[in-house]
């Protein structure tokens, strides 16, 4: 049952597709989940890469190094962290940047933060006139152009269809005073029917997950790098071959919880779903970007030497240390943990194709 006074805009009777409804429960100012809550570490809901190990963060560093040389050393150089968390990753980028002063005096770091609770975590650890926090990518127009993100595309709701004989059916939620929460589908609106009809990914699909509201997000980052050119390299959970699964999943407190327990706790915990990285590829080349093979976490940090940087480090650790990195280490790489689950994929514009981390 519902009847939250904390939600007011979910009237009574009203059908409401599930991405504008979970979009209103993690990002309502005030209100949503992400507006409110610190959601990272053990204390938090989930644990990022970031926040897990500095090494994923040097790693993620010399790899926008080396794409700089790649690009020719320009002297106007963009870098965008897309959803930067609670500002580890930057400043991990900061300390290593310094080291390379040519790079440090061409870069312009711009978080891209849509939570104004977030924002103020971020400024109280990146204290630096170096680093801008952003709304929209307008202002940036000189040199090229990278973008990074990090579990940022799994946070951006989904929408979710079913077919039946043949006829499209999106998911709703019918909200009731009374009776709750509840699932009814209804006729799939005829723009979103040509959206997805477009992609080939779909075309066996008897359920489709549908990220509109990323992909607008995408056409604004696909307009800047056509500009610009460069390019933009996300890391997130997710999947090849479509799956025909729901993969909505919601966390409290570092652990899974089912639907009853977050329509309980709205606005207390985090919804996302897994990525579908086929689809991404297919829309980066429809948009004419050029695309390196998705690959896995596991072979992306490892082909940029994350084993040789430990190896270099524990050097000049305690035993306690070396202890502490190694199951960091682990929960990156291993199969079992995020290595195979998280998938890297790089789409950009430029007259070289030889990045670094895919081959």
């Amino acid at each position: 049952m519902i009847n939250n006074p904390k939600y007011p805009y979910f009237k009574s009777g009203k059908l409401i597709p599930i991405d504008e409804f979970f979009d209103k429960i993690l990002y309502e100012p005030n209100k949503g989940y992400y507006s409110k809550n610190f959601p990272f570490g053990k204390n938090g809901d989930f644990i990022t890469a970031p926040t897990i190990s500095n090494l994923f963060s040097e790693i993620i560093s010399i790899w926008i190094i080396t794409t700089w040389e790649k690009l020719g050393k320009p002297n106007k150089f963009n870098f965008v962290e897309l959803g930067p968390g609670d500002g580890s990753l930057t400043r991990v980028l900061l300390r290593t940047f310094k080291k390379f002063p040519n790079l440090y005096n061409s870069v312009n770091i711009n978080l891209y933060e849509r939570s104004n609770f977030l924002i103020k975590v971020q400024k109280n650890k990146l204290k630096e006139s170096k680093v801008k926090w952003i709304k929209n990518f307008d202002n940036l127009n000189d040199g090229p152009i990278i973008f990074f993100g990090n579990e940022f595309f799994d946070a951006i709701p989904i929408k979710q269809f079913s077919y039946d004989k043949n006829s499209l059916f999106e998911k709703c939620y019918s909200i009731d005073p009374i009776l709750g929460i509840n699932e009814v589908f209804k006729k799939a609106n005829l723009n979103d029917i040509k959206d997805i009809k477009k992609f080939k990914v779909f075309e066996k699909s008897k359920f489709i997950e549908f990220p509109k509201l990323g992909l607008l997000e995408m056409d604004k980052i696909v307009k800047k790098i056509e500009k610009l050119s460069g390019g933009i390299l996300l890391i997130d959970y997710g999947y090849i071959k479509n799956t025909n699964k729901n993969t909505l999943q919601a966390v409290m407190k570092n652990k899974k919880i089912d639907k009853q327990s977050l329509f309980k706790n709205l606005g207390n915990a985090d919804i996302t779903s897994l990525v579908n990285f086929g689809l991404l590829k297919e829309y980066f080349i429809k948009n004419k970007l050029r695309v390196k093979k998705v690959v896995s976490q596991k072979f992306f940090l490892e082909k940029m030497g994350i084993i040789e940087r430990a190896k270099i480090l524990e050097k000049n650790m305690t035993f306690k240390e070396k202890d502490y990195m190694t199951s960091t280490l682990n929960r990156l790489l291993n199969k079992e943990s995020m290595g195979e689950l998280f998938k890297v994929i790089f789409a950009f514009k430029s007259k070289t194709n030889n990045f670094l981390g895919f081959k």
